[in-house]
């Protein structure tokens, strides 16, 4: 399964380019060769007029680890073509519990071309963007097990387009997208602290960059995949503190599978998924400055798609075949759901407004007739400025507490009374993550951490585990 993953506008401002996949975010403090928040240093690229860093020293403090390019970076992102790129990897390893010890490795590159179609043109005829992506590796989940990937970034491993679209302010009311997209970058996903996404602070794929169960429980289309769509925005105050949105999105099962990398059709499609959201916003200009920043988003979603009910996924809890010819599938058609969410930046340092804590928190509702997780939470709390000499370093600490469909709890309950042994009650899975992430440059992230899960697989079948995990992330 993706990262996923942004609900615009959130810190940034009306028109700007910005990153809109959860990997780039989770390691990227600033867009490549722009400049920061007022009253904040951007560290300078020492590169203008060479393809190579003067020295190590000026290597190491660029914004970008292959630099300006001669110059050519500038001059592109003035012309309206911003190029950026990056390296991400998960590594993750269980020395204890679980039904076997493993270590996975896996790993993304990406390519991330954003057009400003009014720089190119002179009209003001909106953005355009392309991304590209390429996973490989293995993932630890599926060794565990675990309902959520306890690597953010592990599926679908292939080259594939990721987005291609075309956004468009119409002016400070309505802002619309269409194209090839996907529901995480604008339904009940992060927010931003510091350029950062903040629910992409952590590994496990249960948070990063989203709340995991929607994905479980309907069509929501996730990152990196691309799905035919388009959403429109609302600003009734003409300004981003309130917002009213809504989307449509292809359902598509198969779009995931390695040879779908590029499908761009409607063929396989079961239906149509179409979330809306309001969003409250409120705060200062940016996050260094005024007041706190705090964001309110409610929303739900209907998927036209016709699907087997909830009785179809016990075979993911590792039921015999012999017995799950007696459950009780049936079809359904149309599922539902619905989200809060709520973050906020707790505090900022007085002396050194780059430093300070911000915390998220959710709480997703799934339909009980088909959703397999009916009930998810999830939270997290991250400190940016660890040391005196450490302002871009981060601690994170979060939790995610999934819930089984009861129905299946009390099927295979039912089936334990009736003499049948060696089947255990799905009921829940629940996990713990603490992570130091470390910026030796600006364009380079280092994150070493740990994960607890409780009842991993949503059974207690098998000893809980404990996760030691590393990430690794270069902004090309």
């Amino acid at each position: 399964m993706a990262s996923a993953g942004g609900s615009f506008p959130q810190k940034t401002s009306w028109g700007r380019i910005r990153p809109t996949h959860p990997v780039m975010q989770s390691i990227q403090l600033y867009p490549p060769a722009a400049s920061g928040p007022a009253g904040v240093t951007v560290p300078s690229d020492t590169t203008e007029d060479s393809f190579f860093p003067a020295d190590f020293h000026s290597w190491l403090t660029q914004s970008t680890m292959t630099g300006n390019w001669h110059g050519w970076r500038t001059w592109l992102m003035n012309k309206g073509v911003n190029i950026s790129g990056h390296y991400f990897e998960d590594s993750a390893g269980n020395p204890m519990g679980g039904k076997s010890q493993n270590v996975r490795y896996a790993h993304e590159v990406g390519i991330n071309v954003d057009f400003d179609l009014k720089k190119l043109t002179g009209y003001q005829i909106g953005l355009f963007h392309f991304i590209v992506t390429s996973r490989a590796g293995l993932g630890l989940g599926a060794k565990l097990p675990a309902l959520d990937s306890p690597q953010e970034i592990y599926g679908s491993p292939t080259v594939r387009l990721s987005l291609l679209s075309w956004e468009m302010p119409w002016n400070h009311y309505v802002r619309t997208s269409v194209g090839e997209i996907n529901a995480e970058t604008d339904f009940e996903t992060w927010s931003y602290y510091w350029g950062m996404n903040n629910y992409c602070q952590f590994q496990s794929n249960a948070i990063c960059g989203m709340p995991q169960s929607i994905a479980f429980n309907s069509g929501y289309s996730y990152y990196p995949t691309a799905h035919p769509g388009a959403w429109v925005k609302f600003y009734p105050a003409g300004n981003d503190h309130y917002s009213v949105q809504f989307g449509a999105y292809s359902v598509d099962p198969t779009i995931a599978n390695t040879h779908n990398g590029w499908k761009m059709n409607l063929h396989g499609a079961t239906g149509t998924f179409l979330p809306f959201q309001l969003v409250w916003h409120q705060g200062g200009k940016d996050d260094y400055s005024g007041p706190l920043q705090t964001n309110v988003k409610v929303g739900g979603y209907w998927d036209t798609s016709e699907v087997s009910n909830v009785y179809s996924h016990l075979s993911t809890f590792d039921i015999p075949m012999q017995y799950l010819v007696t459950a009780p599938v049936s079809n359904v058609r149309g599922r539902f759901g619905g989200w809060f969410q709520f973050d906020r930046m707790l505090q900022r340092d007085q002396n050194d407004s780059k430093r300070g804590t911000s915390f998220f928190g959710s709480f997703t509702w799934g339909d009980p007739r088909t959703s397999v997780a009916p009930y998810f939470v999830d939270w997290g709390l991250t400190r940016k400025g660890t040391f005196a000499s450490r302002p871009d370093d981060t601690i994170s600490l979060g939790m995610k507490f999934l819930w089984v469909n009861p129905k299946l709890t009390n099927w295979v309950r039912e089936l334990q009374a009736s003499g049948v042994t060696g089947v255990y009650k799905p009921t829940g899975e629940h996990a713990i993550e603490l992570n130091y992430g470390w910026r030796p440059t600006p364009w380079l992230l280092i994150r070493p951490g740990a994960q607890y899960i409780w009842s991993t697989g949503g059974t207690n079948r098998y000893k809980n585990p404990i996760i030691v995990d590393a990430e690794a992330g270069i902004t090309l």
